[in-house]
């Protein structure tokens, strides 16, 4: 699993990317601060802001780059100063990639494999659940050694169940990791692509309603229905 330390001030911006990149199936922290991002535990990705309130993130690139810990980080400056000169300064500071906000989620993905790449760091970018085999890499399904075609939201909400496997998901946590909101009125979306999941992947009981609360993805062959319970109760599975 990738880790990622998301370096952004505006908090609103980083809770919608942080959702985004664990739809995908990274791991992300969050720093708000320079303070912050010194204070971390290292990671394999760092996404860096350069308008902080207590450092540029120039000087914070460089400070990282100076840490043993941080040395073999993958590190991307993701800011709005999209002018040539500013460019230069930030891949000469120890950026390994630079880019300009708006931010076009899979190119960001993108550009942190093929950092990664050519870093060579090694990272696991497959899951697997069950029957249900997920590259996050390629964004290929397989189930029961079949493979699967999923549009980009059925790919990615297969992807938070099986993250969760052997447990319940709610709703509106699904809500949030796939289509970034909390609206009630998506709801009828999440139905929709769960219903059209169920049918791709063509293994009875494998994604279960779990009344009242979500979705959960088994890990063997059945999973016995929860009707109550705390938040994202475990599912049991038999073979």
């Amino acid at each position: 699993m990738i880790n990622v330390l998301l370096v952004e001030d505006d908090v609103r911006l980083a809770d919608a990317l942080t959702g985004a990149l664990q739809a995908q199936g990274y791991e992300v922290d969050q720093a708000h601060t320079a303070g912050d991002a010194l204070a971390a535990s290292p990671a394999d990705v760092v996404l860096l802001d350069l308008g902080l309130p207590d450092m540029d993130g120039i000087e914070l690139c460089r400070l990282l780059r100076r840490r043993q810990d941080f040395g073999d980080t993958a590190l991307l400056m993701v800011t709005a100063r999209g002018r040539q000169r500013e460019r230069v300064l930030g891949l000469r500071s120890g950026a390994d990639d630079y880019l300009v906000k708006p931010l076009v989620i899979d190119e960001l993905c993108a550009r942190m494999e093929a950092v990664l790449r050519r870093t060579r760091k090694h990272v696991d970018t497959v899951l697997e659940a069950g029957p249900v085999r997920v590259d996050l890499g390629t964004r290929t399904v397989e189930c029961q050694g079949r493979p699967v075609e999923l549009t980009r939201k059925e790919f990615d909400l297969l992807v938070v169940l099986v993250r969760e496997a052997g447990r319940v998901v709610s709703r509106e946590h699904l809500l949030l990791r796939v289509w970034h909101t909390s609206w009630p009125g998506t709801l009828r979306t999440l139905e929709v692509h769960i219903g059209t999941l169920r049918s791709k992947l063509e293994v009875p009981r494998l994604i279960r309603t779990v009344r009242g609360i979500g979705y959960g993805l088994a890990t063997g062959a059945r999973m016995d229905e929860e009707r109550s319970g705390d938040e994202r109760p475990k599912i049991d599975s038999v073979p």
